[in-house]
C-alpha cells in the first residue's frame, strides 16, 4: 500500500497535469505493486486538493460498467470518481483548452431527492431516491497517458481510478423524467460526430439496468462512511464506446423521446 507522502505526491502530479495539459507516465509502471485501493487513495487526495481550492462536490460518476470494458481492464466490477462543480457544461461551446485528450460518452444521469446509504441497496431503493433521470454526456480525459510513451502498453485500471476514473466534464440536457415513467433499460441514444453516426446504444448496456450501478456505488461508499446525498448527480455509466474529440468537432446527442442537443469543442 502507498504511504501518505506518495499518495500526496501522485495527486499533486495529476493536479499539475490537468493545469498544464501535459500528461504524466503510468503510475502502475513506476510503482508495480500499486493496488486498486492505492488508486482510490490517490484520487481522493486529488479531489481534496481541489476542494481546498474552492471546488464543490456535485455528484459522482460510475465507469467501466460494461462487461467488455471490465474484461479488457481485468476487473470484475465498475470504478467510480467524483463530479465537481467546474466540470458541468451547457450544450453549445465546450472549451477545448480545459482538456488534454477528450473523449465523449453517452449516459443517463440520476439526480437524487434523498440520501442513499448503507450496504444493502436495491434498484427499487435507487428509483425511490431519484428525483429524475435525464440524458447526459460525460467527457472523459487522460491526465495519465493512455498508452505508455516507452512501451505503448495501455494504462491499467489502477491508473484510471487514480485519475478520478478519467472524469473531466459533464453535459446534462434533454428531458427530465421520473425514473418509473420510462423503461430505463430501453432508453437509447444516437451520437453523431460532424454529421456521421459514430455510436448507438441502449441503457441496458449498463449492467442490464442503469440503476444497478447507482446501487453498487452507494454500497461501495458505505465502508468509507460516505453516501450519495440528496441533490447529487450520479452518472450511471456509458452505454456506448468513447468517441475521441478534437477542436472543431460538432456532436449531436439524440436521445429520441428524452431530447436532443448539440455541442462543439472550440
Amino acid at each position: 500500500m502507498f504511504d501518505d507522502q506518495l499518495i500526496r505526491q501522485l495527486a499533486a502530479e495529476l493536479h499539475a497535469s490537468e493545469q498544464s495539459r501535459a500528461q504524466v507516465e503510468h503510475f502502475s509502471r513506476r510503482f508495480p505493486g500499486m493496488t486498486i485501493e492505492d488508486g482510490y487513495a490517490v484520487s481522493r487526495a486529488w479531489v481534496k486538493m481541489k476542494i481546498a481550492e474552492g471546488r464543490q462536490v456535485r455528484g459522482h460518476k460510475i465507469g467501466l460498467t460494461s462487461r467488455a470494458m471490465q474484461m479488457s481492464s481485468q476487473i470484475d466490477e465498475p470504478d467510480y470518481g467524483t463530479l465537481l462543480d467546474d466540470m458541468f457544461f451547457e450544450p453549445g461551446g465546450i472549451p477545448m483548452k480545459r482538456f488534454i485528450a477528450p473523449r465523449v460518452e453517452v449516459e443517463l444521469a440520476f439526480v437524487l431527492k434523498k440520501k442513499l446509504e448503507g450496504d444493502r441497496i436495491s434498484v427499487d431503493d435507487v428509483l425511490d431516491a431519484t428525483d429524475y433521470v435525464t440524458p447526459a454526456i460525460e467527457i472523459i480525459d487522460a491526465r495519465i497517458e493512455q498508452f505508455d510513451r516507452h512501451t505503448r502498453v495501455m494504462r491499467k485500471v489502477q491508473d484510471t481510478i487514480s485519475d478520478n476514473a478519467a472524469n473531466a466534464g459533464i453535459i446534462v440536457a434533454g428531458r427530465k423524467v421520473k425514473p418509473r415513467d420510462v423503461d430505463l433499460p430501453w432508453c437509447g441514444a444516437i451520437l453523431r460526430q460532424n454529421g456521421a453516426v459514430e455510436e448507438t446504444g441502449l441503457a441496458a448496456g449498463v449492467q442490464g439496468h442503469p440503476a444497478i450501478g447507482v446501487a453498487w456505488l452507494a454500497m461501495k461508499l458505505a465502508p468509507w462512511g460516505e453516501c450519495l446525498e440528496a441533490g447529487e448527480v450520479v452518472l450511471a455509466g456509458s452505454f456506448t464506446r468513447p468517441v475521441g474529440a478534437k477542436a472543431g468537432d460538432r456532436f449531436d446527442a439524440d436521445y429520441g423521446p428524452l431530447g436532443r442537443f448539440e455541442f462543439t469543442f472550440n
